[in-house]
């Protein structure tokens, strides 16, 4: 006859002896049937309250003559004494380490040995000290004797109660020597020691890796085995640690319990608010090694780290490709499963990571809480304000190999590369059109949707991209922020001020493989390949008629709608585009800015130069 178990409806754990199923039960009803008749205190296991009994029956006799404290036995108050001097007289013969009693030499000796004496009933674990095996029972019991008093939160272990105590008094007894950083327990403060001398005691037999905190090794060890025993009840998704699905459950209770004293934004975990407290501090305390670059999360130190070692170690099974950080795979595999977990509130737009919706979520708030110190502009993503002070800096450290170029950003280092590589890894499905990168093809299959999502508020002309809207709306404020250091000319947008600045230069780096004429614009190469290859792929819906550049037939279209958006402000003429504006004003000003360099012969617009020099200088042009 197999052995009798007792098994909890209520979350499936099983155990084999009553007295245990019923301690356990306790943990879902909250019942506490024990009360102490001293202290009122009350107990929900039975062997707890016989333990508590004999302390308080117990006469503590002992008395530390440095703090008063009392005790009722002398080996006790021995080993507590030796603790307020230091003193340490049990010294270990294999690895010089000093103890405060016999005991505790007695228990640090069986991690040379490897001896285990106390064995779990339930799981079977074996542990070096019985206290420990009590306290690892409380997990399968759920017990938890230890109570605050100010909060009521319960506690497995008398010192979990004694360091949470400390969150409320704010007080850290614990300092350390050598960056005087202080900790609230005695344990956080050996563990931080680590960090200025590199121990990590705790080595994974299965992959060598060593660490500083054993339960860091236990957490680690899961990703060997995949276990992950916490299940999320509203969307079933499992987790490795308890904490992690608790942080979880937040996602859809919306609860932040931890708020910053100086600006009110609230968070889900305790991590988060640490680390948020430093964006107001400044405190950057993890510093790379190599570079001497200091990060404010441990997390971001370790990937850019593996940028100087070139380590990628995470790989997505479905296409290869391989990444610096696991939640970086995390948020890359979304693109395979289509995946979009954050939803906004306001437009029931869905993203695949939090911080995406977080940005997004700014364009419906107007929020910008990134400024630059120098010049005190506002922006909403912080990557931006880094981008936006390299203007302030001229700094470019991202250098092409094969040109030597310079970059301000990796970003557009890597579309630069693809300019020696050809790289066009991006299809589209309907025309397959290759392109260079992902957001140049989603630009592209607008012009199959017509899809025109952003518009003017001034003149209610719809555009496809965002940026095509805030160049337009450039029309209407006439603002020209990007200056010509050579000729002071100012220009609207930063792309115009780059190919302008090519005027000056007379540089030009794109090649046509055909007729190995050169171009100061992808884009004018691209246009003067079409000479090459007939290509006309836009089409007039009107008339039928193909062009080889939209902007051509953009034109077009305005013979058919009679369309004059430009006005000169002198007087109020209508034209059909803006460059032909720009040469009529010409008219009003007298300003001849084309210079013939064969015969000094002055302009006003470039077409009229170029008719000019193929007419009357044509030898000196072949």
């Amino acid at each position: 006859m197999g052995e009798k178990s007792y098994e909890n409806k209520k979350c499936d754990k099983m155990f084999f002896k009553k007295s245990q199923f019923t301690v356990h039960e306790t943990s879902h009803t909250g019942e506490k049937s024990q009360e102490c008749g001293k202290c009122r205190k009350s107990f929900c296991s039975k062997s707890v309250f016989s333990r508590h009994l004999k302390i308080q029956t117990r006469k503590k006799t002992y008395d530390c003559e440095q703090c008063r404290k009392m005790f009722s036995r002398k080996s006790v108050l021995t080993r507590h004494q030796r603790i307020q001097t230091g003193e340490t007289s049990y010294e270990c013969e294999q690895c010089g380490k000093t103890f405060y009693s016999k005991w505790d030499l007695t228990v640090h000796k069986r991690t040379h040995t490897g001896e285990k004496p106390y064995e779990c009933e339930q799981c079977r674990k074996r542990f070096s000290c019985k206290s420990v095996l009590t306290m690892h029972w409380r997990t399968h019991t759920g017990e938890k004797p230890y109570e605050c008093e100010q909060c009521r939160k319960r506690f497995s272990q008398k010192s979990h109660l004694i360091a949470h105590q400390r969150t409320h008094t704010g007080e850290k007894l614990y300092d350390c020597e050598q960056c005087g950083k202080t900790f609230s327990s005695k344990v956080y403060l050996s563990v931080h020691k680590r960090n200025h001398t590199g121990e990590k005691p705790y080595k994974c037999e299965q992959c060598k890796k060593m660490f500083s905190w054993k339960s860091v090794l236990t957490r680690h060890q899961k990703i060997h085995t995949g276990e992950t025993p916490y299940e999320c009840e509203q969307c079933r998704k499992m987790f490795s640690r308890k904490s992690y699905l608790i942080m979880h459950q937040r996602t859809h209770t919306g609860e932040k319990p931890y708020e910053c004293e100086q600006c009110g934004k609230t968070f889900s975990s305790k991590g988060y608010l640490t680390v948020h407290k430093r964006t107001h501090t400044g405190e950057k305390p993890y510093e790379c090694e190599q570079c001497r670059k200091m990060f404010s999360w441990k997390s971001v130190l370790t990937r850019h780290q593996r940028i100087h070692r070139g380590v990628t170690p995470y790989e997505c099974e479905q296409c290869g490709k391989t990444f610096y950080s696991k939640r970086d795979l995390t948020v890359h595999k979304r693109t395979h499963t289509g995946e979009k977990t954050y939803e906004c509130e306001k437009c029931r737009k869905r993203f695949s990571y939090k911080s995406a919706l977080t940005m997004h979520w700014r364009t419906h708030t107007g929020e910008k809480p990134y400024e630059c110190e120098q010049c005190r502009k506002m922006f909403s993503r912080k990557s931006v304000l880094t981008r936006h002070r390299q203007i302030h800096t001229g700094e470019t450290p991202y250098e092409c190999e094969q040109c030597r170029k310079m970059f301000s950003r990796k970003s557009v280092l890597t579309r630069h590369r693809q300019i020696h590589t050809g790289e066009t890894p991006y299809e589209c499905e309907q025309c397959r059109k290759m392109f260079s990168r992902k957001s140049v093809l989603t630009r592209h299959r607008q012009i199959h949707t017509g899809e025109t999502p952003y518009e003017c508020e001034q003149c209610r002309k719809m555009f496809s991209r965002k940026s095509v809207l805030t160049r337009h709306r450039q029309i209407h404020t006439g603002e020209t922020p990007y200056e010509c250091e050579q000729c002071r000319k100012m220009f609207s947008r930063k792309s115009v001020l780059t190919r302008h600045r090519q005027i000056h230069t007379g540089e030009t780096p794109y090649e046509c493989e055909q007729c190995r004429k050169m171009f100061s614009r992808k884009s004018v190469l691209t246009r003067h390949r079409q000479i090459h290859t007939g290509e006309t792929p836009y089409e007039c819906e009107q008339c039928r008629k193909m062009f080889s550049r939209k902007s051509v037939l953009t034109r077009h279209r305005q013979i058919h709608t009679g369309e004059t958006p430009y006005e000169c402000e002198q007087c109020r003429k209508m034209f059909s585009r803006k460059s032909v504006l720009t040469r009529h004003r010409q008219i009003h000003t007298g300003e001849t800015p084309y210079e013939c360099e064969q015969c000094s012969k002055i302009f006003s617009c470039k077409s009229a130069l170029t008719v000019h020099q193929r007419t009357q200088h044509r030898k000196g042009i072949l």
